[in-house]
């Protein structure tokens, strides 16, 4: 065993404070997640809010018409002016991106639409804006209307002022104010809805489509229903939406047209909490809420591993010359830890300076700590994600598989947690017999799915 690398302790460490991924029962997990979604779902006390969004997942879309699409993340606050072809293809004219409002401090309601109207007031120019999409991706209220009332903000985003007030309207009361004409149909939605909104039109609905050969004929009694589409989001923070065709707090039910619903399962109360959870989610700006969040998504991966990682050095499990400089460390954002991760040879960033060369054995450890954060990330994303197909009594059909839209830098750049995600899930899925899915990335889906819900007919 080499000098400052001991597997063993390590697993041990993390199963006492209790972040070590087999300390999680992923079958508990799913039950947890099914229950809180039947209580959210009939307006029962729930982790989980179930927010309906009065949006079908069938629609069309009115090509040529131009669209001012935003999309108000954890980072960036992103515009474009975006239109449709024939062939439900965007084409995007103008974009741009800032630093998203309320992410250094918080703001007041007039100050966060003042600076999105500043932001976007160019986008108008010219005129011919016939709506505005605006993904928001915070828990959110949607109105029959189209409009958006937040109910909590998260990833270290501070708008205190803007929870319960309607969100479109105040940023088109800013563009009035700027003398900008504003079009009558204002969509707000989330993230989530996003994807799974561009899901349905990039992942192929069928399995015999995808796989037949260029000018195969499938057989008429081959022939099938499209999969449903779900929409996850693994980026800065984590949620999941889906299409549910029955909603008892809107009194709501149609099984041959369902409405899209947003889990805000980032919200969901996650039993598998250790010591070292629960006193990173103190030291957070919203504790005692997004217990799951700080445990998959990337606005908190790397904080949370920055105090795993200093009681591994208070407890000796990490050793290296530098560690004090660790300890006072006040903050690892989740893209640097990730260079390191990424090419743990070359001691990039900030974290991997503080290695020696011959410091390997610390190095590896602190390896092995971050792999146990992500399979734990990995399997918890992967029991939720699940639970919502078992309660859709969905992926039972081969020709019509499930159509899991993803979005998020977590899942794509982050170190290894998207192969854990796939692997987890395939594996949690099929537990009890084969499942059917398609799991793909889409590009640009907060943007392109905004624009399609400003222009959906």
């Amino acid at each position: 065993m080499e000098t400052g690398f001991n597997p063993s302790e390590i697993d041990d460490f993390a199963r006492f404070y209790g972040f070590h991924y087999d300390c999680c029962d992923s079958g508990v997990l799913i039950r947890d997640f099914c229950i809180a979604m039947e209580r959210g779902l009939r307006g029962q006390s729930s982790s989980l809010p179930m927010l309906p969004t009065h949006l079908s997942p069938e629609w069309r879309l009115a090509a040529g018409k131009k669209v001012v699409a935003l999309d108000a993340g954890g980072t960036n606050l992103r515009a474009a002016r975006i239109s449709f072809d024939h062939g439900g293809r965007p084409i995007v004219e103008a974009e741009q991106t800032t630093q998203m409002p309320g992410s250094n401090g918080a703001l007041s309601a007039s100050e966060f639409f003042s600076a999105i109207a500043d932001f976007c007031a160019p986008f108008f120019d010219g005129g011919g804006i016939e709506g505005i999409g605006f993904c928001f991706s915070y828990p959110m209220e949607m109105s029959p209307d189209g409009d958006g009332f937040p109910l909590a903000f998260c990833k270290e985003v501070e708008l205190p002022e803007l929870v319960g007030r309607p969100i479109g309207r105040g940023l088109c009361e800013a563009l009035t104010r700027r003398r900008v004409k504003t079009p009558s149909r204002v969509v707000l939605l989330n993230d989530t809805v996003s994807t799974l909104l561009c899901g349905i039109s990039q992942i192929p609905p069928r399995f015999p489509s995808k796989f037949a050969t260029p000018g195969e004929c499938v057989p008429e009694n081959m022939s099938a229903e499209a999969g449903p589409a779900l929409g996850l989001i693994l980026g800065t923070g984590f949620n999941i939406a889906y299409c549910e065709t029955c909603i008892p707090k809107i009194n709501f039910e149609s099984k041959t047209e369902p409405q899209i619903v947003v889990c805000e399962a980032g919200t969901f109360r996650f039993r598998y909490r250790g010591l070292l959870d629960i006193e990173f989610d103190a030291g957070t700006k919203n504790p005692g809420t997004f217990n799951a969040e700080k445990a998959t998504a990337g606005a908190y991966l790397g904080p949370l591993s920055l105090h795993i990682l200093k009681r591994a050095v208070k407890d000796g499990v990490l050793r290296f010359k530098r560690s004090a400089e660790l300890l006072a460390m006040e903050r690892l954002a989740t893209k640097d830890l990730n260079v390191l991760l990424q090419a743990p040879l070359s001691l990039g960033g900030g974290l991997g300076q503080l290695f020696d060369r011959d410091e390997t054995g610390a190095v590896k450890t602190l390896l092995y700590i971050e792999s146990i954060v992500t399979e734990r990330a990995a399997l918890t994303a992967a029991a939720m994600l699940t639970a919502v197909i078992e309660h859709c009594g969905a992926a039972r059909n081969p020709f019509a598989p499930v159509r899991i839209a993803v979005e998020g830098t977590t899942f794509s750049i982050y170190h290894f947690l998207g192969e854990a995600l796939r692997a987890r899930f395939h594996s949690i899925l099929n537990a009890t017999g084969p499942r059917f899915y398609v799991m793909e990335p889409v590009k640009q889906a907060s943007l392109f799915g905004a624009a399609a819900a400003a222009l959906t007919v």
